[in-house]
């Protein structure tokens, strides 16, 4: 009896999921019928052009995206489109010493984005996301601290992109 029982509960629990469409443990609710994505060229438009920009961040966008679904990355055709630019790449002093220096730097990355469904066009979504990495005015961003900068810059911006076309957060 007892094993029926179990058998019962977890029968029940996973119709629960599969009314619900796919269910992710990270939040992600993708449509049911939705399997595959693709990401597009992400133009560098930004005033102050860093080299590569813009290759590093699709990159960083695909395998946030490939990490936490079970989605397939196609190169077009995709169920769900994300493509845009990067419209800001700013550096600007945060902070002033004494001598009228920077004592400290920030560097702001802002990213437009436009995000097509084909299952669901209710879903689409055009916003920019932008974020930031601050550092001491007396060093230049270059070498590891510019990687250290876009790796957390892109690393919250691919996040606020997750949340807000899949996890709808």
């Amino acid at each position: 009896m007892k094993k029926h029982f179990l058998y019962f509960l977890l029968l029940a629990f996973s119709v629960s999921l599969s009314g619900c469409g796919i269910y992710s443990f990270t939040g992600a609710s993708i449509p049911s019928g939705t399997e595959t994505y693709q990401v597009n060229y992400f133009e560098n438009n930004s005033l102050l052009i860093e080299p590569g920009l813009e290759r590093d961040f699709k990159i960083v966008l695909e395998d946030l995206i490939q990490n936490q679904t079970n989605l397939t990355l196609v190169p077009s055709n995709g169920d769900l489109v994300y493509e845009g630019e990067i419209s800001e790449y700013r550096i600007s002093p945060t902070t002033a010493t004494s001598q009228n220096t920077a004592a400290q730097n920030r560097l702001t990355i802002s990213v437009k984005l436009r995000f097509f469904n084909k299952k669901d066009e209710e879903d689409d979504l055009e916003q920019t996301f932008s974020f930031f990495y601050d550092y001491p005015g007396s060093e230049q961003l270059i070498g590891s601290q510019k990687t250290t900068a876009h790796e957390e810059i892109f690393e919250r911006i691919t996040q606020d992109i997750f949340n807000a076309t899949l996890a709808k957060w």
